[in-house]
């Protein structure tokens, strides 16, 4: 008897990991990353290190270029940022559901907990995910089956219903005792997972998405890097700091101009679209504004890759 776990690492997860292993039942793991995950913690990957602990195989998906569109054009909608919780649950099980018939899983569970999310957790939503992911009445969440109905899973004496819970809601206590109680430790905090719920993120893919007709995963990495301007056509990014100056030289297209001041600390600004002499000035005076030039006119150098130009400009501009 083999299930299928959808494993982030984070508690729930692994406490169901725990309540299906312990009924004999042989678990593998699988965990799904994006562009807009922020699951791990200081560099660690908790997903691995529960597949570790408890020795189950893990396979990592990436969430391609068709979750993009998803993101874009969810069918229910967004919750408080640009997520779109309810899809984004229905991709994922359409994908394990294909990964379960791979490797003869007989069911799928998850670390779900009823109306612990307001968009996708309430239990009108976990019956639209299921129906719409082809595993109505196929996947257990252990941690509030007794609040649920029946799963095939249980219906066929798989698992035993009585030895699984009937936690709902935000909190957590629960999961905290039954976790010191099976000796789970070292979990990751549960917030945080999900850039496309931060509201500067969100705002930032609003905004793209007004103004770009396509959307790629490289305009994804880009949106998490520095601050960012749309000018008519054209797309704008300013580095912070040395790391983002860094990962904007590398992210840049070889026809994108990229600008900085020379001699003195500056930014690395990307100008990407149109390239109009218009955007040039905006990009070289965003670029001027947060240099340490001095005030009054600087000279910002500009251009793409194998050719360099320079522009004066002011330094202070209206944000």
């Amino acid at each position: 008897m083999k299930a299928l776990a959808l494993l982030s690492g984070g508690l729930d997860s692994t406490l169901a990991v725990r309540l299906i292993m312990e009924q004999g039942i042989e678990v593998e793991g699988l965990n799904f990353v994006s562009t807009f995950c922020q699951c791990n913690h200081k560099g660690r990957c908790f997903s691995d290190e529960v597949s570790s602990k408890f020795g189950i195989p893990l396979k990592t998906m990436v969430k391609g270029e068709d979750y993009l569109e998803v993101v874009r054009h969810p069918r229910h909608g967004y919750g408080s940022g640009m997520n779109p919780c309810i899809d984004c649950r229905i991709y994922i099980f359409r994908k394990a559901r294909e990964y379960a018939e791979e490797i003869d899983a007989r069911f799928i569970f998850t670390g779900e907990v009823l109306e612990q999310r307001p968009k996708s957790q309430f239990k009108t939503a976990l019956d639209i995910i299921d129906r719409e992911a082809g595993l109505e009445g196929k996947v257990l969440r252990p941690l509030s089956a007794k609040l649920l109905p029946e799963t095939e899973a249980e219906r066929m004496g798989w698992v035993d219903r009585s030895r699984l819970l009937d936690i709902r809601g935000r909190s957590r206590k629960r999961q905290i005792e039954l976790a010191d109680n099976l000796g789970v430790t070292d979990y990751p905090c549960p917030s945080g997972g999900c850039l496309l719920t931060q509201k500067e993120f969100a705002e930032r893919l609003r905004k793209l998405f007004r103004y770009q007709d396509s959307f790629s995963q490289h305009d994804a990495m880009l949106l998490k890097v520095g601050r960012h301007f749309w000018h008519n056509g054209s797309h704008i990014v300013v580095g912070r700091n040395q790391p983002e100056n860094r990962q904007l030289m590398a992210l840049k297209g070889p026809a994108d101009y990229y600008f900085e001041v020379p001699g003195c600390g500056s930014p690395v600004t990307i100008l990407l679209g149109e390239k109009s002499a218009d955007a040039v000035e905006r990009a070289a005076s965003l670029t001027a504004r947060y240099s340490d030039a001095a005030s009054g006119e600087v000279s910002v150098e500009y251009g793409p890759d194998g050719q360099r130009w320079r522009i004066t400009v002011g330094q202070k501009i209206p944000s």
